[in-house]
């Protein structure tokens, strides 16, 4: 009877502590990232009357008479699910989805937690306003964010500065048209006499006194009063590009190149295997003017290096050898044309995917300045049809930042007045293996415990987690959920305290025998 009385104060003293979880999990209905929390029972130690029997030759075994003495707590859990997505259209809230916990700092004291309702203070940490830790992440350097080392506060100053960076390289991409029309003949006067060529190698500069008809291998005919035009090539393609001087000053460079001879290449695979094939030259050249007058008073002088393209027959750049005897150019010896726009490049013997291009800028005063840039071609091919080349310089003026811009992968890119975008940090992630086993200290905060695991920090996407910013995590209660199991608390408490009122009224029964 005394055992009954036992059995029933642990009944109401666990429901009453699953009735305390079930009560906060309903208070944080509506906190940030708030997980919530499940106890489950287990029954004691029981009391074991007489112990089991094995079988016998004439009787049967007999199974252990044991009463249990009540049901304890076996587990309070933290259900670490996700919680809905809440918009908040503030952009440097961040919402975590995966099994995954954001990283903050105190001093010297690490901790983790789903709230990401972060945001700038004063000097640029990027912390949690309610008690301003610092989040943890990696820093960029030059718009380049490596997440091997370790980690750091995340510190992005307001109004913080992009230096002027000169144009280093040019990077050529997409389509040149593997077959454009090339000029067949041409006819011009001099005035006096007229004169046709149908010589590969032969050009001529077009003027105003002195109209060139020109025929294509398509032939469609054309007569051109500016341009200079060689028998064998196509039309030179026009690609400008800007680019930037160490102050930051703008300048136009502009590169042509031209469809020039069709011949054999030999070029080395990734086997070591010399290999050859049919190739198309390109001859690569300056526009129709090296020295260009700046507004602002400087001239800026242009000289390009090798100059050679060669694609395969299919349309693949290859730096190769090729065109051992290259068409032999002559400027059409009748010409009235004395200061041709451009001279036509000769092909060389050689092909490779990047050329060099000289820029020397001279100040009024008189002082010059040499830049050089890599003119990088790996990333163009040479199809049919279609005609899409495309050149992009680097290098930026100055400029200071406006505003930041966040990933899912928790990129933090900053907006310059320069118009550049570079990634100026990166959010850091923690994974642990039982992430229930983390201890709570408030505010949504957790540390490591001896059953938590150590952190596995890096990157969302390389834990296959994701983030959703400018939005925060709900709390992931379940209120439906929840009512239920308060239903089911109470009925257990008033079922254990029943156990209770009728061990003593069963005491009270046989205490009154003796009267």
């Amino acid at each position: 009877m005394m055992r009954s009385l036992y059995s029933g104060v642990s009944g109401v003293k666990g429901h009453q502590t699953r009735m305390d979880v079930v009560g906060n999990n309903i208070a944080n209905v509506n906190t940030t990232g708030f997980k919530s929390g499940r106890v489950t029972f287990a029954d004691t130690l029981s009391q074991t009357q007489s112990s089991a029997s094995a079988p016998t030759g004439n009787l049967g075994g007999t199974n252990p008479k044991q009463i249990g003495l009540g049901v304890g707590v076996a587990t309070i859990d933290t259900l670490f699910t996700d919680g809905a997505v809440q918009a908040t259209g503030k952009n440097t809230d961040l919402c975590l989805s995966g099994n995954g916990l954001f990283v903050v700092k105190s001093g010297s004291e690490t901790y983790y937690t789903r709230n990401g309702a972060f945001e700038f203070d004063e000097s640029g940490n990027y912390v949690l306003p309610g008690n301003g830790m610092k989040v943890q992440g990696w820093m960029g350097t030059d718009g380049v964010v490596s997440t091997t080392g370790a980690i750091e506060d995340i510190v992005i100053q307001t109004g913080k500065s992009m230096a002027a960076k000169a144009s280093e390289k040019v990077t050529y991409s997409y389509n040149l048209k593997a077959n454009p029309p090339v000029v067949t003949q041409y006819s011009f006067t001099d005035g006096t006499n007229s004169y046709t060529r149908t010589t590969d190698g032969y050009w001529i500069e077009a003027s105003a006194t002195q109209p060139v008809t020109v025929t294509f291998s398509d032939g469609t005919k054309t007569t051109y009063t500016s341009g200079t035009y060689t028998i064998g090539r196509s039309l030179p393609v026009t690609t400008s590009f800007n680019f930037y001087d160490s102050l930051g000053s703008v300048h136009t460079a502009t590169v042509l190149l031209e469809k020039a001879d069709v011949g054999t290449l030999q070029y080395t695979d990734t086997n070591g295997d010399t290999i050859t094939k049919t190739g198309t030259a390109w001859s690569v050249l300056l526009g129709s003017t090296v020295d260009v007058a700046e507004t602002d008073g400087s001239t800026t002088h242009y000289d390009l290096g090798g100059n050679t393209l060669t694609f395969d027959e299919d349309g693949i750049l290859r730096e190769a050898t090729s065109f051992a005897t290259p068409t032999t150019l002559t400027a059409d010896p009748n010409t009235t044309v004395t200061t041709p726009s451009y001279t036509p490049s000769q092909v060389g013997t050689t092909s490779a995917a990047t050329i060099a291009l000289t820029a020397t800028i001279t100040a009024p005063n008189g002082s010059s300045t040499p830049q050089s840039m890599t003119l990088d071609y790996s990333g163009v091919t040479s199809y049919a049809d279609i005609n899409t080349v495309n050149a992009d310089a680097d290098g930026n003026a100055a400029g200071t930042l406006k505003s930041i811009s966040i990933d899912s992968s928790g990129v933090i890119t900053g907006v310059y007045t320069n118009s550049v975008r570079q990634s100026e940090a990166q959010v850091a992630i923690a994974q642990f293996s039982n992430a229930s086993g983390l201890t709570k200290t408030g505010s949504s905060l957790y540390q490591t415990s001896n059953n938590s695991g150590t952190p596995n920090i890096k990157a969302a996407a390389d834990l296959g987690c994701s983030i959703t910013p400018s939005a925060l995590e709900m709390s992931n209660v379940d209120i439906a959920n929840e009512f239920s199991d308060m239903i089911i608390t109470q009925r257990g408490f008033q079922s254990n305290s029943k156990i209770i009122t009728t061990s003593d009224e069963m005491l009270e029964t046989m205490i009154n025998m003796k009267r």
